[in-house]
């Protein structure tokens, strides 16, 4: 497992490298990138700004609930900070698992708790020179957040 929030540019063919073996039969890339547009307008990049030290421990804790979940430790995971341009990487999500059904399930876990949990906040560049904060997601009940607890327990 691998997971890091970090300012450089997202290189997803080195998550590729951090993931997979023998045993894989699927191998499975993600990547979240800054779009043009956002709600009707206009956009020319975004910034994401992250309470670092908090972010890496929520991402870490993240990955590690979809190994457990999904049986396979064979996930990296970053997380890009800072100005971006359209078409940039902001996430990268790597999975590999011996069936191509985990693998799906543990890329999309990860991205849906990544925009629920993690504390990072996006700000749009619109073209018209607005800036604009990119509401959040609303908060889950526990039972949405760790896939061990049962609602109502």
């Amino acid at each position: 497992m691998w997971s890091r929030i970090t300012s450089e540019p997202l290189q997803p063919e080195l998550l590729l490298g951090r993931v997979g073996g023998a045993a894989d039969g699927a191998v499975l890339l993600f990547v979240g990138q800054v779009r043009n547009h956002a709600e009707g307008q206009a956009v020319s990049g975004m910034t994401y700004e992250a309470y670092a030290e908090m972010a890496s421990d929520e991402l870490a804790q993240i990955v590690a609930e979809a190994a457990e979940t999904l049986g396979t430790e064979q996930i990296a995971v970053e997380h890009r900070i800072g100005a971006l341009t359209i078409g940039e990487a902001s996430v990268v999500i790597a999975v590999a698992s011996p069936h191509r059904d985990e693998a799906y399930r543990a890329s999309r876990q990860i991205i849906e708790q990544i925009k629920v949990r993690l504390p990072v906040w996006k700000r749009e560049h619109r073209v018209d020179g607005a800036d604009a904060w990119v509401p959040g997601a609303d908060p889950v009940p526990a039972e949405r957040h760790n896939p061990h607890v049962r609602p109502g327990s």
